[in-house]
């Protein structure tokens, strides 16, 4: 079944005027935007962004301004963008081009991609074709992480703390009951992990289906503006959990609550070891699906779709701990 989610509403007419005279006045007072034009508002996030779609001196871009309340946000994006854009800018694995930093009025321009994000493409993909994406995915990752991988002590406590108090806000009954077997589960996994080190990288940060662009065989990353020194685990958990609360499974069959296969395809693309396959990408993804909240405005379909995933998660935790935690 697709799950799209509903459209973005549009901007009231008070927030496009704003935001027209905002890039008006960026335009004016920066030469290097005079032949900038927006056609479209994509999405406005209140008081933190809005994403426009238009052309850059005839170039299809993107322009994220930011609200001046978001202090450096364009400095810190551009430096990722700038950063990543040497290694990935050509090849089957790729992020949209910058093009133009405009930090003094909030503004980013990137290159526009042109193509289908995964999750809709996973959708419309034949059923039979579906689980042949998960291996590129798993590898747009880690050549976005490799050349910044290294390993440090973990911290297990601070990040089940997190989930913990997620978990509290929980506002279906139905969840929370599954949820608290989840959480029995984490804490023993975070005693176990305690003395622990993980792999961390600069990671995409918000990396799920949908800010993976697919273009025939070419993938492109977009959104890195959450791009940080994390842990990869929890950057994997968190594509995996995207699709499984969905109901997006491409293989057919589930592990710990998301598709087996890809979890298979992150293991081998990132030479997991089996500690990492066995408790850190196990912990990160009851973290990562005990954080995201699900909100009272979802449909019921979601819930219930939730509660499938969440019920499996639980029951291969408890399974895996009376195999004494072997790798899945």
């Amino acid at each position: 079944m697709n799950d799209h989610p509903p459209p973005a509403p549009l901007p009231d007419p008070e927030t496009l005027l704003a935001l027209q005279e905002r890039f008006e006045a960026a335009r004016a007072a920066c030469p290097e935007l005079a032949g900038a034009e927006v056609n479209e508002v994509l999405r406005v996030v209140p008081g933190k962004r809005a994403i426009m779609a238009g052309t850059l001196d005839g170039r299809g871009a993107v322009f994220r301004m930011f609200e001046p309340n978001q202090g450096d946000m364009t400095t810190r994006e551009w430096r990722e963008m700038t950063r990543i854009w040497p290694f990935m800018n050509s090849g089957a694995y790729r992020v949209p081009e910058p093009l133009l930093h405009v930090p003094e009025h909030g503004l980013l321009v990137i290159e526009h991609v042109s193509g289908q994000p995964l999750l809709e493409h996973f959708w419309q993909s034949a059923p039979e074709t579906r689980d042949h994406h998960l291996r590129p995915a798993a590898e747009w990752l880690r050549h976005y992480t490799e050349g910044s991988e290294s390993w440090r002590a973990g911290n297990a406590a601070g990040w089940l703390a997190r989930t913990e108090r997620a978990a509290a806000t929980q506002p279906f009954a139905s969840l929370r009951k599954i949820e608290t077997g989840i959480l029995d589960e984490l804490r023993r996994m975070a005693a176990t992990l305690a003395t622990q080190e993980w792999r961390v990288a600069i990671c995409h940060g918000d990396f799920h289906p949908n800010n993976l662009i697919s273009n025939e065989d070419r993938l492109t990353g977009i959104d890195i503006g959450g791009s940080a020194r994390m842990p990869v685990c929890k950057d994997i958990a968190r594509f995996l959990v995207h699709m499984g609360r969905r109901g997006m499974i491409p293989s057919g069959a589930r592990r710990l609550g998301v598709d087996q296969q890809g979890l298979a395809a992150f293991a081998e693309a990132f030479a997991l070891t089996s500690v990492e396959r066995g408790l850190w990408l196990p912990f990160f993804i009851g973290c990562e699906a005990l954080i995201r909240v699900e909100s009272k405005s979802l449909k019921k379909g979601r819930i219930t779709r939730a509660e499938e995933m969440y019920a499996v998660l639980r029951d291969d935790l408890i399974a895996a701990r009376h195999a004494g935690f072997n790798a899945p």
